[in-house]
């Protein structure tokens, strides 16, 4: 099987995978993610395997390999892809696991942590009875709602998965 198949999956329309990675893409990059990593993990997700070598997106996607570099490294670091070693060979794939979405919003609850941390401080250096003091508390309560319910809603979602797709 091609590189280009198996990324599109055996027995599928190449032209109609690569239409949905194209729009699912468009979506991401619509919502804020850079357009390389959002046609990357479209990509990946997409596939049969979930994991593709960049030679694999590079012709799935007719990018050069520098571009799939480039956008793995900010998937990487975002918690949506991992790098694997292929055994006995120097070569990665990339992989996208059926949790990333999970993984992805967990690394947000990080960074709701430090705006938090960051709000408090300008609470205390503006003033609590300062209207920009006040707008910072309303902004802090904000986050930690948004804290909150993140956390109580991964809690349902992990035994909502669990009873609908099994023990991970």
């Amino acid at each position: 099987m091609s590189e280009a198949a198996e990324a599109g999956g055996a027995g599928r329309d190449p032209e109609s995978v690569s239409k949905f990675v194209e729009g699912f893409a468009a979506q991401l990059v619509e919502a804020g993610m850079q357009r390389m990593p959002a046609r990357v993990f479209a990509a990946l997700l997409s596939s049969d395997s979930g994991s593709l070598t960049s030679a694999e997106l590079g012709e799935c996607l007719q990018v050069s390999p520098a571009a799939v570099s480039g956008a793995v490294r900010y998937l990487s670091q975002q918690h949506m892809v991992s790098r694997e070693r292929e055994p006995g060979s120097r070569r990665e794939r990339y992989r996208v696991h059926s949790n990333q979405w999970y993984e992805a919003l967990t690394n947000r609850e990080a960074i709701l942590k430090r705006w938090e941390s960051a709000l408090r401080e300008g609470v205390a250096s503006l003033g609590a009875d300062t209207p920009a003091g006040r707008r910072m508390s309303e902004t802090l309560a904000f986050f930690e709602f948004v804290d909150g319910e993140i956390t109580a809603m991964m809690e349902r979602w992990r035994v909502h998965r669990e009873k609908v797709f099994g023990s991970p």
